[in-house]
């Protein structure tokens, strides 16, 4: 092969390979990563995508909306609304770098909310906690990339990080509301260890009773024994007294 051909073989190579690079990151920009939409939340309610990635907004029960707050988006994008919608699927290319904090129409005023960061954290969103409801900080939607709504994790204007999942609100019975659970059962709890205390109690008092009964008579066997060994009494004279002190015990 001469050096004119070799170039050009080098040189092709050098083309397709900046071209199937080229291509692999555009398809990972256009993957289309799904946003389910329940009963009142969000999931993921914090997702980091790139620059470039479709978001599929999908109806898994109820009526909802996927809409951005105007004044919570990049300056250079444009705030999305897919309506409120009762089936099927919204979707949003999110191509501005930023934060975007978005809100369901029917259900803001009980906090269904959620954040996308795109590229990396920035913009209005950032400046001031969102209105309505919690949503995950910027910074760990980019370390973990994606938050599942019933994860707890560090939230704007929440004070111990923790979300509630779908159908965990606070007149639910659950323990958050301190309300039915192991919390109204606490009584009954109570009183069955108390019974349990107070049977354990008489047996040991029993057994120990039986326990201190018995010393005397084994301190005296246990000395019958010693005297046997040392020769102090004889055969007849052991068995005798050691008869003896089985009857008693017996009786």
């Amino acid at each position: 092969m001469t050096n004119y051909s070799r170039r050009q073989f080098l040189g092709a190579l050098g083309v397709g390979a900046v071209a199937s690079t080229g291509l692999s990151q555009q398809a990972s920009a256009q993957e289309t990563t799904v946003v389910k939409m329940g009963n009142n939340y969000f999931d993921p309610i914090g997702l980091y995508v790139e620059p470039g990635t479709t978001v599929r907004f999908e109806i898994t029960a109820g009526a909802h909306s996927a809409t951005a707050y105007e004044n919570r988006v990049p300056s250079d994008a444009s705030a999305f609304d897919s309506g409120t919608i009762s089936s099927g699927e919204f979707e949003y290319t999110f191509e501005e770098p930023g934060t975007y904090d978005y809100y369901c129409i029917p259900h803001k005023s009980v906090g269904m909310v959620g954040r996308i960061v795109v590229g990396s954290p920035g913009g209005p969103a950032e400046d001031s906690p969102i209105p309505d409801g919690n949503v995950p900080e910027s910074d760990a939607i980019v370390e973990r990339g994606s938050i599942a709504y019933e994860s707890s994790t560090g939230s704007d204007g929440s004070s111990d990080g923790g979300m509630m999942g779908p159908g965990m609100g606070s007149g639910s019975g659950t323990m958050n509301g301190r309300s039915g659970g192991w919390f109204g059962g606490l009584p009954f709890v109570g009183g069955a260890l108390g019974m349990l205390g107070l049977v354990g109690g008489l047996l040991y008092w029993v057994l120990d009773r039986d326990d201190n009964s018995s010393q005397p008579d084994n301190s005296a066997m246990e000395t019958l024994q010693r005297r046997y060994a040392r020769g102090e009494i004889d055969e007849a004279e052991f068995q005798r007294r050691r008869e003896r002190l089985v009857e008693n015990r017996e009786n």
